[in-house]
């Protein structure tokens, strides 16, 4: 996987936003064993400590979990996955309709773009 940073947040923030989306996609599966910090901060090309505040906080935060001895694991609880991937649905609607009204569009005429395109993918 190549990890793409950019300089407009810390770099813990955008590698808990690529995880996050990792989970929510379903790359990363409920329970599923995270590899270690070094191996995902060499993955990454960060710093192991940049890497373990990311994974620290998004464990804070519950969508993941560590054991003692054997590691971080995705979050089995559903309903913290349905957040999240409701979560992202509301950022990407958000982000188009912001889009397509600063190019001019009312949202009338963005449902009715929106129809025109679902009839085409239909044929």
């Amino acid at each position: 996987m190549v990890w793409n940073f950019s300089d407009d947040l810390p770099i813990y923030q955008q590698i808990m936003d690529i995880v996050k989306r990792q989970i929510a996609t379903g790359e990363w599966k409920p329970g599923e064993k995270l590899p270690s910090v070094r191996e995902m901060a060499l993955g990454a090309g960060v710093n192991p400590n940049t890497m373990q505040k990311a994974l620290s906080e998004m464990e804070r935060e519950g969508f993941l979990y560590s054991q003692r001895t054997a590691g971080r694991f995705v979050t089995e609880d559903k309903a913290i996955i349905k957040g999240l991937q409701e979560g992202l649905v509301v950022e990407c609607v958000d982000a188009f309709l912001k889009n397509m009204q600063e190019l001019g569009f009312s949202i009338d005429e963005i449902i009715e773009l929106i129809r025109k395109e679902e009839k085409k993918e239909e044929k």
